[in-house]
């Protein structure tokens, strides 16, 4: 197994984003969620890193733990969340809620796709790293 460090979680956001600009290339914007989300998913699975889809994130309240509704899109090689949209526009709540999302499930980054754009890693890429990434070696 790779050493965990932020040099490899950049490589796989790296990997990640490679896969949203062919599905976008392919696709072009205009469809749901749900469409790029599966597609992304085959994209990233077609170049072994190891994705999952519609991942849990366990809730715990006041040191409970309660049952959770909330699902992530996609999580790569258990490490790197990636939510994904289709939206005119980017609001601040879709990046507050990968924040708390990152936070929840203790992974150190995410990536924001919004695939409704004509350059995705222009203007639909949005990449946040929490405490738990700075914690890691550099490389």
């Amino acid at each position: 197994m790779e050493r965990i460090t932020q040099k490899y979680v950049n490589d796989i956001a790296y990997e990640i984003v490679g896969c949203a600009i062919e599905v976008q290339r392919n696709l072009g914007p205009g469809l749901l969620e749900s469409i790029y989300e599966i597609c992304l998913l085959e994209e990233m699975l077609a170049v072994g890193l190891k994705a999952k889809s519609q991942v849990n994130i366990p809730l715990h309240y006041k040191g409970k733990a309660l049952a959770s509704p909330l699902r992530l899109d996609i999580l790569v090689n258990d490490l790197v969340i990636v939510e994904v949209k289709a939206v005119e526009v980017m609001m601040p709540i879709y990046t507050a809620q990968l924040l708390t999302y990152l936070k929840l499930a203790n992974r150190p980054k995410g990536l924001l796709l919004n695939f409704n754009c004509v350059h995705l890693s222009r203007n639909g890429l949005v990449p946040l790293v929490t405490d738990a990434f700075a914690a890691l070696p550099v490389s």
